[in-house]
């Protein structure tokens, strides 16, 4: 696709694989360019780099130097995210940071500070928020289709070999990447938060069950949300050889179903009524046209880190860019990443405790 005259320059920090999915939803924006491409491993930023007709540039601060870099991705392991971000924002550079914000509060709080004080826009990846599934039950939400919301679950059921863990030192580590919760799970965490509010309290065990690494490989939580309403979180990347990712939202008056970004069941009724009343419940039984993300005959992203549609990527880069030209904040600012790295420190704090924890905010 031909860039636009007046289209952003994008580099990439990091040039691994998420890396290439941002280079591509780069690519299918006419607003967008990827300028530039680093990585502390030489020859991989020059072969990102090369394959997406980019520059690769020796380091962080060669990169940031350019003036025709105006957004910078950061690609990295999770636990240098706010490291790199906050040195991008403190040059001018607006922020894209891939899920999680960070692997901890504190980073994320620094991140956060950081974009703020420098004026510049900070987005977290969530890009399942703009699959078509999530936006439907997002308006179903919000309309009062569902009724008042009483019970919501998030499964992320995925399978991740030990070569894949070991291909990295950083991957399963508690300092670079944290367990199948916070790398895995986390989208599905952001998006029951999104659809359910804000969490008050969690209850959680987590296990290492199949893989050699210092983090777990299994999760499971109970919340409570501040709304009163209460919910199921599970996690794992032990589940060979992976499912669709699967968030349920029940109401008083209905139930919507999603499995990889398709809302693939919806059914909404009336209250029960007398036997003898002769009402029956109404229900919708529609079933949506499909989204476009991954068949559910094909296990995609649940057994593949590089099989993700970049649909998502691209529209939540396209946010961001509106969000800069009309000076609003992005749909998933710094704030959402951060919620939804409290729901899964608590989850992990939790386990470790053997105790209900109650979060802060």
């Amino acid at each position: 696709m031909t860039p636009s005259t007046n289209s952003r320059g994008f580099g990439i920090v990091g040039a691994g694989t998420v890396a290439a999915m941002h280079a591509d939803a780069i690519a299918a924006l006419p607003s967008a360019r990827l300028v530039a491409v680093t990585d502390v491993d030489v020859s991989a930023a020059e072969a990102l780099a090369a394959s997406r007709g980019a520059a690769a540039e020796r380091d962080l601060d060669a990169l940031l130097a350019r003036g025709d870099v105006d957004v910078v991705c950061v690609c990295v392991p999770s636990g240098q995210h706010a490291e790199l971000g906050m040195r991008a924002g403190k040059a001018g550079k607006h922020l894209v940071v891939e899920k999680p914000v960070d692997v901890t509060l504190e980073a994320a709080d620094r991140l956060i500070r950081a974009a703020r004080a420098a004026g510049v826009a900070l987005t977290v990846i969530s890009q399942h928020r703009f699959d078509p599934g999530l936006i439907e039950a997002r308006r179903l939400i919000d309309e009062g289709a569902l009724g008042r919301l009483v019970l919501g679950e998030a499964s992320t059921k995925w399978y991740r070999s030990q070569a894949y863990y070991d291909s990295a030192a950083w991957r399963g580590t508690w300092a670079m990447d944290g367990g199948s919760l916070l790398n895995q799970g986390i989208h599905y965490v952001d998006l029951l938060r999104w659809c359910m509010g804000p969490v008050a309290e969690v209850t959680a065990v987590c296990t290492t069950q199949a893989h050699q690494i210092e983090a777990e490989d299994t999760s499971l939580a109970i919340v409570r949300f501040t709304s009163g309403a209460v919910g199921t979180i599970m996690s794992s990347t032990a589940a060979f050889p992976g499912f669709p990712q699967r968030l349920e939202i029940t109401g008083t008056k209905g139930t919507v179903i999603i499995e990889d970004g398709r809302l693939v069941s919806r059914a909404f009724g009336t209250p029960a009524q007398p036997a003898d009343s002769g009402a029956q419940p109404a229900d919708s039984g529609a079933q949506p046209a499909d989204s476009g993300a991954q068949p559910a005959d094909r296990p995609g992203a649940a057994a593949d880190p590089a099989a993700l549609d970049v649909s998502g990527h691209a529209a939540q880069l396209a946010d961001l860019l509106a969000a800069i030209d009309e000076g609003r904040a992005p749909a998933v600012d710094g704030e959402a990443g951060r919620a939804a790295l409290e729901i899964v420190c608590a989850v992990y704090e939790s386990s470790r405790l053997g105790r209900t924890v109650t979060l802060r905010s």
